[in-house]
C-alpha cells in the first residue's frame, strides 16, 4: 500500500479513501461510544478532581485557545510567528480597560476584544506579510517585544505600567458569577469545543484548501489563482482575533493583568505546542498543549529533574517523530495494491 501527499485537495480517480480534516473526523475515526466516554469523563472531571487539578485544566484549555489561534497561521498557512502572545496581550488588556473604565459586560468584551486584537494583527501584519520563513519570524518576535514594552511603560496612563490591572468584573450567567474553578473550567471548554468546531468546518471550506496550497507552495497556489497576500492577512487576523478573545476569559481567570504574562518565552511554549502536537492538526494542540502545561504539573515532585525530563522527551520527539503527536492526516490518500501512482 503506497501513501500519496496531495495539495489543496485529492486527485479524482485517484483514491478510495480521505482522511478526515486534521484527525478532528470524529464521526468517521472514532465510534461514538468513545467520544461520548470523554465527554462524559471531561464534565464529570471538575466533580472529583481537587481544586488545584481543575485549575491547572482551566489554563490548560486557555492554552489550547491560543494553540488553535497560532495553529491557523502556523499550521494552515506555514507562517512563522513568534510573536502571538501580543495578540493575547491586547485582548487581555483591551477587556481590563473597557470593562474597568466603562463597565461593559465580559460577554460583550469577549467577541469585542477579539475584534480589537483581529484588527491590530492585520493592521501589524499588512507591512510584512510578503516576508518568508525567518525574516518573518524574526520580525513577529520584535512585534511581540514592541507591545510588551509599551504596555510596560505605561502609555496614555492607561495599561498600569509594570503594576498591570485589576479586573473588577467576572461573567455572570443567570446572575451566577463565574468566579470558581469549576465554573471557568465548563466555560473554558465550551469555548474550546465551539472553536474546534468552527475550526474544522473553516479546514474544509475553500479558504481551508487556499490556505494549504499556499502552505505547500505559495508560487504554484498564486498560479492557480488565489490571492496569496488576501489568504495570508486573512489567517493572521483569525488567529489574532482568537487569542484576543480568549484575552478575555484569561483576565476574568486571573485577575490582575500585567505584562510579565506576555512575554517572549510564552510565545516560545505556543510555538512549541504547535509543532509538538502536529503542524495544522486540531486535536494535536490539544495533545502539545497537555505535553507542554499539564506534564510538567505531574512532574512537579520531581521539580529538580522535570525540565531535564521535558527536554530530553521533546529532544527524542523531533529525532523519532518530527510529524508530531497527532499529526494531520487531511490530503493524504491511500491506494490500494495495483492501483498506479
Amino acid at each position: 500500500m503506497a501513501l500519496l501527499r496531495l495539495g489543496p485537495g485529492p486527485a479524482p480517480g485517484r483514491h478510495r479513501s480521505v482522511s478526515g480534516a486534521s484527525g478532528l473526523g470524529l464521526v468517521g475515526r472514532y465510534s461514538g461510544w468513545a467520544v461520548g466516554a470523554v465527554a462524559i469523563a471531561a464534565m464529570v472531571f471538575p466533580m472529583v478532581a481537587s481544586d488545584y487539578w481543575i485549575d491547572v485544566a482551566v489554563f490548560w484549555g486557555i492554552y489550547v485557545l491560543l494553540g488553535l489561534s497560532l495553529n491557523i497561521i502556523v499550521g494552515e498557512v506555514g507562517l512563522f510567528d513568534m510573536g502571538h502572545m501580543a495578540f493575547f496581550a491586547i485582548g487581555s488588556y483591551t477587556t481590563a480597560i473597557l470593562s474597568g473604565h466603562f463597565g461593559i459586560s465580559l460577554w460583550l468584551l469577549l467577541p469585542l476584544s477579539g475584534v480589537v486584537a483581529g484588527l491590530a494583527g492585520y493592521v501589524l501584519a499588512r507591512p510584512i506579510i510578503h516576508l518568508r520563513g525567518d525574516y518573518l519570524l524574526i520580525v513577529t518576535i520584535g512585534l511581540n517585544e514592541m507591545i510588551r514594552i509599551s504596555l510596560l511603560n505605561n502609555p496614555w496612563g492607561l495599561t498600569g505600567g509594570p503594576n498591570g490591572i485589576i479586573m473588577l468584573d467576572q461573567f455572570r450567567v443567570f446572575g451566577l458569577v463565574i468566579q470558581k474553578p469549576m465554573h471557568f473550567y465548563y466555560l473554558v471548554w465550551a469555548c474550546v469545543a465551539a472553536s474546534m468546531f468552527a475550526l474544522v468546518r473553516l479546514q474544509r471550506s475553500r479558504i481551508g484548501r487556499a490556505w494549504n496550497c499556499i502552505r505547500e507552495d505559495e508560487v504554484a497556489a498564486e498560479a492557480m489563482g488565489i490571492d496569496v497576500r488576501s489568504a495570508k492577512l486573512l489567517a493572521f487576523t483569525l488567529g489574532a482575533g482568537l487569542a484576543g478573545a480568549t484575552g478575555t476569559i484569561f483576565a476574568a481567570k486571573l485577575v490582575v493583568i500585567s505584562p510579565e504574562s506576555f512575554t517572549f518565552m510564552e510565545s516560545v511554549i505556543l510555538f512549541c505546542i504547535v509543532v509538538l502536537g502536529g503542524m495544522g492538526s486540531i486535536p494535536g494542540v490539544v495533545l502539545g498543549s497537555a505535553a507542554m502545561l499539564v506534564l510538567p504539573e505531574i512532574l512537579r515532585n520531581f521539580a529538580q529533574y522535570r525540565m531535564l525530563f521535558f527536554g530530553a522527551a521533546m529532544a527524542l520527539m523531533m529525532i523519532f517523530r518530527p510529524q508530531g503527536l497527532w499529526p494531520s492526516k487531511r490530503w493524504t490518500t491511500k491506494l490500494q495494491e495495483g492501483e498506479s501512482e
